[in-house]
């Protein structure tokens, strides 16, 4: 099996080529300490997840564990079985990673997270607290909670009175769900992201309501002693929304904006 240094694999990361990394370790492990770039792929649950992160056997792909030495070198022993073609191992794993020099991150889903701070960063994303939410509500502000999540986390938890509309259905469902440009409209996930996401895609669509992201979601909300409610289903009306020609516009001046 092809070893490589903590150098080399920084230069991968950097030079614009497909690269998957691939962390050997399980799940909890992963959390406390991993490369930025890295997905968990447990060797104990390889075959099925490797599969789904790697529809292309003949990407380049690293494997890493934390320098105890071996659960790296059977993972790609494991890829290598089912076909993937360009393998390497981190010698010495996330320990010689840091050694090097090199910054290790705690927690899941690092990358998209900090897009998220990035995008709240770089455009000004508005937010607003619980209290300030509890506030709006009690007072009777013509205002609407959507909450970005999926169903069944929506299901588990939820702010009162919110609807779920996961955060790809927002810009295409709005016109519909909120038609005038006087309501505000309040995005909510379970803690900080998928909220400053799906805020900032009504505002960059061109919404003309005010929006705001819900600062820290259902777990503010009950860290400031307020009560999810549990076990709901309001949901986006189904179907083709009658809105969809201001979708439409407003997805396609978004695109040509950006290029």
């Amino acid at each position: 099996m092809r070893m490589i240094d903590a150098a080399t694999l920084k230069a991968w990361i950097g030079d614009g080529r497909e690269l998957a990394i691939l962390d050997a370790r399980e799940d909890g492990e992963f959390g406390r300490s991993h490369l930025f770039w890295a997905n968990p792929c447990a060797l104990s649950r390889a075959e099925l997840r490797a599969r789904t992160i790697l529809p292309r056997r003949g990407v380049r792909i690293c494997c890493v564990d934390g320098g105890e030495g071996g659960l790296a070198g059977a993972l790609a022993a494991k890829l290598e079985a089912m076909g993937c073609t360009d393998l390497a191992v981190l010698d010495g794993g996330t320990k010689a990673w840091e050694a090097a020099g090199y910054v290790l991150f705690s927690g899941v889903n690092v990358p998209s997270k900090a897009f998220g701070e990035w995008v709240e960063h770089q455009y000004h994303t508005p937010s607003v607290d619980p209290g300030e939410l509890r506030a709006m509500m009690e007072a009777g502000q013509d205002m609407v909670v959507l909450d970005s999540r999926p169903m069944d986390e929506f299901h588990r938890m939820s702010i009162p009175g919110a609807i779920d509309v996961p955060g790809g259905e927002l810009v295409y469902r709005i016109g519909d769900m909120v038609p005038s440009p006087d309501t505000t409209i309040v995005v909510n996930c379970a803690g900080r992201t998928r909220s400053i996401m799906g805020a900032e895609s009504l505002r960059s669509a061109g919404v003309p309501n005010k929006v705001v992201a819900l600062r820290n979601g259902t777990m503010g909300w009950e860290l400031a002693g307020f009560a999810c409610d549990r076990g709901k289903s309001a949901s986006f009306p189904r179907g083709t929304p009658a809105s969809l020609a201001t979708a439409l516009a407003r997805a396609t001046a978004f695109a040509d904006r950006w290029g």
